[in-house]
């Protein structure tokens, strides 16, 4: 597969895209991840007794938040009216919490870069609320499972 890569010049200077002649269209994207701990401290989480609160709640705040900052916080990205965030939050196992973000807009460009901004910035919201007691905490798997809208269409992870 051979793509242009749109982030830079003819001289292969960065450039931000412009997407000032492209249509609005309704777009979505959905993004997934994972932090993995000791079971110890996925209790901790769940049952409440982090001494800085309620873990998934701050963390779900957090990726929200990082979604509408997106463009703060990655140079090229475009400021976005975003019209849906959220970020789901769920304890899998004994060790793990699995993180979704799905983010939606009608724009000119995606939200790919939204939706996984949002599960890296609640994994690490977890990760600081908690490091405390774990320092071995793993932030992993984190991938677009989706991406609709727009010229290119539908993409769909397996």
């Amino acid at each position: 597969m051979t793509a242009k890569l749109t982030h830079f010049d003819k001289d292969g200077a960065a450039q931000m895209v412009d997407v000032s002649d492209k249509p609005d269209t309704a777009r979505v994207a959905v993004a997934t991840g994972r932090i993995s701990m000791q079971p110890d401290t996925l209790a901790l989480i769940v049952e409440g007794r982090a001494k800085k609160g309620d873990v998934l709640g701050v963390a779900r705040l957090a990726g929200i938040m990082a979604a509408k900052k997106t463009h703060d916080l990655i140079p090229l990205c475009h400021p976005l009216a975003l019209s849906k965030v959220s970020v789901d939050l769920e304890p899998v196992g004994a060790d793990a919490v699995e993180i979704t973000a799905a983010v939606k807009t009608t724009g000119p460009t995606g939200v790919e870069m939204e939706a996984l901004t949002a599960v890296n910035i609640a994994a690490l919201t977890i990760y600081d609320m908690v490091k405390a007691v774990d320092r071995s905490m793993v932030i992993s798997d984190i991938r677009l499972r989706l991406k609709d809208g727009g010229k290119s269409g539908k993409f769909q992870a397996d």
